[in-house]
């Protein structure tokens, strides 16, 4: 039975669907990534929609170029931050909606912050940022709803925690590349964006209309009426034909990983890493200590010059390595550190570790996983 309202309201057309339940949408936290073409159909979206609070992360700034394919710019928003005012235009549609700018990478933010949301929703345009958000999700069980645009076509796909992930998805080819990229510890915005890709308004609105709607029935709960879990539509606009296709899980992926029961910690100023493999295992039971993110020990270059780092990458740029003479130095990067190493000695505020990141402790039978608070 519809239950119509005896004056409309601002959603009073969107609550005549049968399992519409707009409480559940005022409730909603989503995450956009990405302010680009398809971040500004998304948030516009998910704004008229009533989606109670959404999130946009963007590293870049907005150019010339943007204005024919982003209806949320003007020609005066040159040189500014495309989330900020992505996220302040986006907000002017509809009161009720809280809308938050962030200027940054994603891969910078805490891996505890996604935590906070219901849903993320990507606007990519690089298999790095693709692939940071789809192992951040599958850590979390949260499922990620992704967009790309070329030209006049386009796919959306949608990833739950369970069966095929993005990087299921990936060719020999494109892992070979996404590994080769990701070797390299510090990738400017240019270098990520790989080159400027055709895309038109109109498939920006065609697929994100569809990620969207794909996330609202997400939101609701309705798996029942989910067209995309673990698929994609592919819409080719010069003939208006589109097509479902199915992935495979792949049973060896190596990033099919959860992470359960993570314990928040508040960072005093001298906490260790070591300190946090003694929360819960006795001396000499923890193997390693692991980061989402790299830590980067050292830095040394082909003219003979090294020096010490000791900074998470997202802390630093890539002016703060690069070598007095001009050249980029080799990097030496890890993800894991001995409870013994001397750099499990220093605290955790100097090496840079992002707000409410996760670092995971592992002895030889279990893990503990520590959101880490530094504000």
């Amino acid at each position: 039975m519809i239950t119509v309202p005896a004056v409309e309201d601002r959603y009073d057309r969107q609550r005549r669907i049968t399992w519409w339940d707009q409480d559940v949408l005022a409730a909603a936290r989503v995450l956009v990534v990405g302010a680009g073409a398809l971040g500004n159909e998304l948030l516009k979206n998910l704004v008229l929609l009533g989606v109670g609070h959404v999130t946009v992360i963007d590293l870049d700034t907005i150019e010339p170029s943007n204005l024919a394919r982003c209806a949320l710019f003007r020609d005066a928003d040159a040189g500014a931050a495309k989330a900020v005012v992505a996220a302040r235009r986006a907000a002017e549609l509809n009161p009720q909606v809280e809308v938050v700018g962030r200027f940054g990478n994603v891969m910078a933010v805490g891996l505890g912050e996604l935590r906070d949301f219901d849903l993320v929703i990507g606007g990519l345009d690089n298999r790095e940022a693709r692939a940071w958000v789809n192992q951040a999700c599958r850590k979390l069980r949260l499922t990620w709803v992704d967009g790309a645009i070329e030209g006049l076509r386009g796919i959306v796909r949608a990833f739950p925690p369970d069966g095929a992930c993005y990087e299921c998805t990936l060719g020999e080819v494109d892992r070979e590349i996404l590994a080769r990229r990701q070797s390299c510890a510090l990738l400017t915005s240019d270098e990520m964006a790989g080159g400027k890709v055709p895309t038109t308004a109109s498939s920006a609105a065609v697929v994100a209309g569809i990620q969207v709607q794909e996330a609202v029935k997400l939101l609701h709960g309705r798996h029942d009426l989910l067209a995309l879990a673990n698929k994609a539509f592919i819409y080719l606009g010069e003939t208006l034909e589109t097509y479902l296709v199915s992935y495979s899980e792949d049973p060896d992926c190596l990033v099919h990983d959860t992470y359960d029961g993570i314990t928040p910690v508040l960072a005093g100023g001298d906490l260790t890493l070591a300190d946090l493999a003694a929360l819960h295992t006795a001396p000499g039971d923890a193997l390693a200590i692991d980061f989402e993110s790299e830590l980067v020990a050292a830095a040394s270059c082909g003219c003979g010059d090294g020096r010490e780092i000791g900074r998470f990458v997202h802390a630093l740029t890539p002016a703060d390595v690069r070598c007095s003479c001009g050249s980029m130095p080799r990097l030496d990067a890890r993800r894991s550190v001995a409870p013994d190493d001397p750099w499990a000695l220093r605290s955790i505020r100097a090496l840079g570790l992002a707000d409410r990141d996760v670092v995971t402790v592992r002895t030889a039978d279990r893990r503990w996983h520590y959101e880490v608070a530094l504000r």
